[in-house]
């Protein structure tokens, strides 16, 4: 006879938000405290059973609703994970990832048993969910390099600066702003507004807008269902 398969649903979910000791941004997620066995005490990504009648996306998104309070903008599947020796029974986890704004995040739930943490510097985690977080970012650093997928960690408008921080950050290395702003623009991912910041003691900086007629990752011929 066949063992029983239960399918689960997980997300990794980045946000840039100040490192505590440089205060420079940093690349952090939250994780939730399991509060039952199996790995009970231990630190886990949010996520739960799919529910018999629901959509893998939706019940995602249900579940950082219930424990986050978060609604990301871009949420995306990233991989099924299912080695038998993964669990105690036979769970496969279809794992999602979404990126949220700052603002986004720290409007999000925190409490003893959900807490954010830095990216490279987490705790023993259950499971696999170590691995799922490096594929995750693995992913990520990919994503970077030919998609626009950058959008979801700033607000509708800003400057180049503040992009190319955005890929500092998640690419973990320094970028020369001159050959930046050249790659960028001749991508047509990005738009100039007629808008600029000022303050400080650098002269106005022109603001972009990202191109929405462009996704932020391309599903091909699953693109908007």
């Amino acid at each position: 006879m066949a063992a029983s398969l239960t399918l689960a649903v997980s997300t990794v979910i980045f946000a840039l938000r100040p490192h505590p000791e440089t205060a420079h941004p940093a690349l952090w997620l939250p994780l939730v405290r399991r509060i039952r066995s199996p790995h009970k005490g231990l630190w886990a990504l949010p996520g739960g059973p799919l529910g018999p009648a629901e959509d893998l996306a939706a019940s995602a998104a249900r579940n950082l609703r219930e424990t986050t309070h978060l609604a990301p903008r871009y949420l995306e599947q990233l991989y099924a994970f299912g080695r038998p020796d993964r669990s105690d029974d036979r769970t496969v986890s279809i794992v999602y990832w979404a990126l949220v704004h700052a603002d986004e995040a720290s409007a999000g739930l925190e409490t003893e048993n959900v807490r954010w943490f830095l990216a490279d510097a987490l705790p023993p985690l259950a499971f696999d969910h170590s691995l799922i977080v490096e594929y995750a970012l693995w992913r990520l650093r990919n994503k970077m390099e030919y998609s626009r997928i950058a959008a979801a960690f700033l607000g509708e408008t800003f400057t180049l600066s503040e992009l190319r921080e955005v890929h500092e950050v998640v690419l973990e290395r320094d970028l020369d702003p001159a050959n930046f702003r050249r790659q960028v623009e001749s991508t047509g991912l990005v738009v100039p507004t007629d808008e600029f910041r000022t303050g400080g003691r650098h002269r106005p900086a022109r603001l972009y807008r990202h191109d929405h007629s462009i996704e932020l990752a391309d599903n091909g011929p699953l693109s908007g269902r």
